[in-house]
């Protein structure tokens, strides 16, 4: 499964894709190649990208990368069941990739993926895909040092770092550390990096075809603050899992931020009481009926709040709330009280 590594990259291709990859072709044959605007099978799409993802044109080279994130399964799926595919191809999609929870699953049990790859994958990749991976204790067994990475990786659940032998640090000196990083925030170790600095990583995991996964396990805190006040909703999504109170209310804070988006929140149960009181200080937020609704059944939700928006629930949704256990029975309470205050109305 987990290939030796080789110093000598020799990938065979076809007259076909020699023509468009090779030095001196055509630039807009290339760059049509690079957006997947020519007519070319799934692993002849993937060899030609594996190219142009490292073309010294900044523009075919970008368009490549984002061809290469885009493709969608149905094409890349079969691709990976070719036993014969080169190892690069397989690091290719790994980088471009790493967030593609069944698409990774196909790559750690293609026999031709490397260790390198592996190795990638148990360090960066998120925790859908990092389950993927502990499930193979063969392969966990033979590479000691998957195991290693994948404890290493900020984001491993808990629960499977158990799995894997972890053992907890001093309870005392873990709570200590806790305390010592709400203390600090985004100063000490989260600042030292230039504007000019930031600026040039991201452009480097750009042309590198990373994914912004990948991009925020190297951002420090307040480069995340900064990305979370002015980035997209993908950003956004990935940042508001962060633990740092200061970097998910920054995306909370996001002038780009959609209901949708702060609907999710307000529906995790486990969502801080910052971020509950973010939402409730925004009255176009709270016009929402279904972030109202979510408001009145969140644990974190004051409880005179909860009370004052279960007047403004409908019938359905009272008679609902008025049987249920996952609030307080001052809630429920009220709930009953105000549709037995309706159907009174109804009747009368």
């Amino acid at each position: 499964m987990a290939q030796a590594e080789s110093t000598t990259v020799r990938l065979k291709v076809s007259s076909e894709i020699a023509r468009i990859v090779k030095p001196g072709a055509p630039r807009d044959v290339q760059l049509a190649a690079a957006r997947g605007a020519l007519p070319l099978a799934g692993k002849d799409l993937l060899t030609v990208l594996f190219f142009l993802c490292n073309n010294r044109d900044a523009e075919i080279k970008k368009s490549a990368i984002k061809t290469l994130r885009q493709l969608p399964e149905t094409i890349l799926t079969p691709v990976l069941k070719d036993e014969s595919l080169h190892p690069q191809l397989l690091d290719l999609l790994v980088r471009a990739r790493m967030s593609d929870v069944e698409l990774m699953a196909e790559v750690i049990m293609h026999p031709s993926t490397s260790l390198n790859s592996l190795l990638n994958l148990a360090k960066k990749s998120p925790p859908g895909v990092l389950e993927r991976l502990a499930a193979h204790q063969k392969l966990l067994d033979q590479n000691p040092q998957l195991v290693e990475a994948l404890i290493a990786n900020p984001a491993v659940e808990k629960a499977l770092k158990f799995k894997l032998g972890w053992q907890a640090p001093d309870q005392e000196q873990r709570e200590k550390d806790s305390a010592d990083d709400d203390e600090d925030g985004a100063d000490d170790e989260n600042e030292g990096r230039s504007q000019t600095e930031a600026e040039a990583l991201m452009e480097e995991a750009e042309q590198e075809g990373l994914s912004k996964y990948q991009i925020a396990l190297e951002l420090k805190v307040a480069e995340k603050i900064k990305m979370g006040l002015t980035g997209d909703k993908e950003w956004r999504n990935i940042l508001m899992k962060e633990s740092n109170k200061l970097v998910q209310g920054a995306v909370m804070k996001n002038p780009r931020i959609t209901d949708g988006e702060v609907l999710m929140v307000v529906k995790n149960k486990t969502s801080s009481d910052d971020l509950i009181r973010i939402v409730l200080l925004n009255r176009d937020w709270i016009k929402n009926y279904e972030i109202k609704k979510a408001l009145v059944v969140h644990p974190k939700t004051p409880v005179p709040k909860a009370l004052r928006y279960v007047s403004f629930l409908t019938m359905k949704d009272l008679k609902h709330l008025s049987k249920s256990r996952q609030v307080s029975n001052i809630v429920m309470s009220a709930a009953r009280k105000e549709l037995e205050k309706r159907i009174k109305k109804q009747g009368g």
